[in-house]
């Protein structure tokens, strides 16, 4: 399947596990509802008619809000991207000093295309906020970021991402302890939270306490529900996942993320899904321990995912 790219960049973007995800849907009638959106690239790939996309990150609820609502156009885009861009290229200390104009000014306005700007002008595609809420990463040092090829990429997945959301699709900005219980039998929950006990690039950070209230609360939805975590890699096991989530389905394949900013923090890890419904049998068994792992962009995909390496590690549901 072709993914679509969202127009947000960030670590952790879930582009190559997008096909994986959609194999194991179960069918339904009801809505998508994600508590943790990030970059939104999961629910544009999804096709449902009713959605509750939520996040704690005001700046991602807001942007896909004005997406939807026409105040960002792609046209608008691409004349912002080509004026910040000119700039960019133009400023002194080699870009950066353009770059912390507008961080200072998004810090200020909370702007989405400074927004924009600042999720693809980051160092390493990251994306973190201080305590006041301050945009914290600095310069990519690339003061030509904004090539003309780069713009129009960017442009055309803003055009992509209105294609995909929908009149009766909701965003907002709430805590995920207010978002799982709006949903019903009929509707499916994905969860994307922060990693626990690994780098985390998220709005408010992550801790086991929040682990628990996440168990808890899937523990007890009528809804379906599936899960994105990581289940171990060569060093150490998700203690999380016998603490919590094995006594739902899971399922494994190896993944590499691009996280951190050093090249040895960037490794194989073994990416689980966990869910409360019965498989499709066509899900075969992840063979993770003998399968070598590429590394490649986070930005590439596997064209097929339906019958994506897996291994059923536990069978029961709550």
């Amino acid at each position: 399947m072709k993914v679509i790219i969202p127009p947000i960049k960030s670590q952790g973007i879930k582009t190559k596990l997008v096909p994986w995800i959609k194999a194991i849907l179960p069918q339904t009638n009801g809505r998508w509802i994600e508590p943790f959106l990030g970059t939104g690239v999961v629910a544009l790939n999804m096709d449902f008619k009713e959605a509750i996309l939520n996040d704690t990150n005001p700046h991602i609820i807001k942007l896909y809000q004005e997406i939807k609502d026409n105040v960002i156009t792609h046209d608008i885009v691409k004349k912002y991207l080509e004026t910040e861009g000119e700039q960019l290229r133009n400023s002194g200390e080699e870009g950066y000093e353009h770059f912390r104009k507008i961080k200072d000014r998004f810090n200020k306005e909370f702007s989405s295309l400074d927004f924009l700007f600042l999720s693809r002008a980051g160092f390493n595609g990251m994306m973190r906020f201080n305590k006041k809420g301050q945009w914290n990463i600095p310069f990519c040092k690339k003061p030509n970021r904004f090539a003309q090829a780069y713009i129009t990429k960017i442009v055309n997945q803003v055009i992509q991402a209105k294609r995909q959301i929908k009149p009766d699709w909701r965003f907002l900005n709430k805590e995920f302890s207010e978002i799982i219980p709006l949903a019903n039998e009929n509707d499916i929950i994905y969860c994307d939270p922060p990693y626990f006990g690994r780098y985390v690039d998220y709005y408010n950070g992550w801790t086991e306490e929040n682990e628990k209230m996440l168990f808890n609360q899937l523990n007890e939805t009528k809804a379906k529900f599936i899960l994105s975590t990581w289940h171990h890699n060569d060093y150490r096991e998700n203690e999380m996942i016998k603490k919590y989530w094995d006594r739902f389905n899971i399922i494994t394949r190896d993944h590499f993320y691009h996280s951190g900013g050093k090249i040895e923090n960037r490794n194989t890890i073994v990416e689980a899904l966990v869910c409360n419904f019965e498989l499709n049998g066509d899900i075969k068994k992840h063979n993770h321990e003998t399968k070598k792992v590429i590394q490649t962009s986070i930005f590439e995909f596997e064209p097929d995912f339906a019958n994506a390496q897996a291994s059923t590690l536990s069978s029961r549901t709550s």
